[in-house]
């Protein structure tokens, strides 16, 4: 990552017209309609993407002092930004629990997709293969199996206990206990590959290109100072509270509408889907216009590898912990969750098909052809097909 990357004023302009906005929806809108809904899905995703900009600032002054390479700083900076994105996911998850589990699932369709597309836009050999960068051929197809791995079992184990209703109930659902263990078992595996990721690749590794090289070793005066560190993430969290309710107020409105206008609740799940990876989408174009291929692929992957291990994670410890604290109301018994039907166990079980072709494209010579990149996109629309059309 560089200075001139993050180094221009652009997230500034954006944070102060997202706020108007939000507050004119706030206190000039009086309505509950589209118009309403409009004003704070713009102004909410604007202040989230200021402070996702804030936070990659905070991550980017830490990798040049840390002397980290441009692939580990750019999957750091993707964590990174999706604090404010988490923050905005629990504001969803409170006003439409069910979407809102759903919408964390089809993010990794949308970001699979995303990757498939992005690998059409990266510079080929005469063979027409794309390269990839050493450590996500080396970590991140590990991840890919395992995601592929987990949503199976999820998958299976959801039709299993739809099957036989386990829990001697006709509506079987995954209860507190069920979603704090998930979530806390996934979560471990991110923490795990991330410090693997910093002590395999963080050092100087015999680069597999010229973009995969340890980030320059800057004098004192252009390296960011931790007061300036510390700063730019405390208050790009702060903001993301702001945006992260807007939105969260934009998806229960979105859901509301379209499902008066006779649309199905899947079809505003999309939307909101594809609205919740616009930052990675904007991330990854900005690195790809600068030619900075290799942060552009880990935005690109960690927006899939970070789907099952980070925000699903904690999208289901959220759940739990506010249906505990009667924030949600529960579905079933005193400690139900997320009803088991058709709608979340598709979106659960349709996310094995497209991590294992994943895994197949990259795992196998560390490159991605054409077939491989048709493969991927059009899984992703099958997957939204069947879940928007049967939904």
């Amino acid at each position: 990552m560089s200075d001139s990357s993050h180094g221009g004023k652009q997230w500034l302009w954006l944070l102060l017209a997202g706020l108007a906005l939000v507050a004119a929806a706030t206190f000039l809108i009086p309505s509950h309609g589209w118009l309403l809904a409009l004003v704070l899905g713009v102004g909410g995703l604007m202040v989230v993407f200021a402070s996702s900009e804030m936070m990659i600032k905070a991550v980017d002054g830490y990798a040049r002092r840390k002397k980290m390479n441009s692939f580990v700083a750019g999957t750091m900076a993707g964590v990174s930004s999706n604090i404010p994105e988490l923050v905005m996911l629990a504001f969803v998850l409170m006003a439409t629990p069910r979407i809102g589990f759903i919408v964390t699932v089809l993010t990794l369709h949308v970001g699979a997709a995303a990757f498939g597309l992005y690998c059409g836009a990266l510079p080929r050999d005469v063979e027409g293969n794309a390269h990839l960068p050493k450590p996500l051929v080396g970590l991140s197809t590990d991840l890919y199996a395992a995601a592929a791995g987990v949503f199976f079992s999820l998958g299976v184990i959801m039709l299993l206990m739809k099957a036989f209703a386990v829990r001697g109930t006709a509506n079987p659902s995954l209860n507190v206990t069920d979603l704090y263990v998930f979530g806390v078992i996934l979560l471990l595996i991110q923490v795990v590959a991330v410090s693997r990721l910093v002590q395999r690749f963080s050092g100087n590794h015999q680069p597999e290109s010229a973009e995969d090289v340890p980030v320059d070793g800057a004098d004192d005066a252009r390296q960011m100072s931790w007061l300036a560190i510390a700063l730019f993430g405390l208050v790009g969290l702060g903001v993301s509270v702001i945006g992260g309710h807007a939105v969260g107020e934009f998806a229960g409105i979105l859901v509301h509408e379209l499902a008066q206008a006779g649309y199905s609740e899947m079809f505003g799940a999309v939307i909101l889907s594809v609205f919740s990876a616009a930052g990675a989408f904007i991330m990854i174009g900005t690195a790809h216009f600068q030619k900075k291929y290799s942060i552009a692929m880990a935005n690109a992957s960690g927006a899939i590898t970070q789907v099952p291990f980070l925000v699903l994670p904690i999208a289901m410890i959220l759940l739990a912990a506010f249906t505990q604290a009667g924030l949600i109301p529960p579905v079933g018994g005193v400690d139900d969750v997320i009803p088991i039907d058709m709608h979340t166990t598709s979106a659960i079980l349709l996310g094995f098909p497209s991590m294992l072709v994943l895994w197949k494209a990259v795992q196998d010579d560390g490159k991605v052809n054409w077939v491989e990149t048709s493969t991927m996109v059009a899984i992703f629309l099958l997957v939204i097909y069947l879940l928007v059309a049967h939904g």
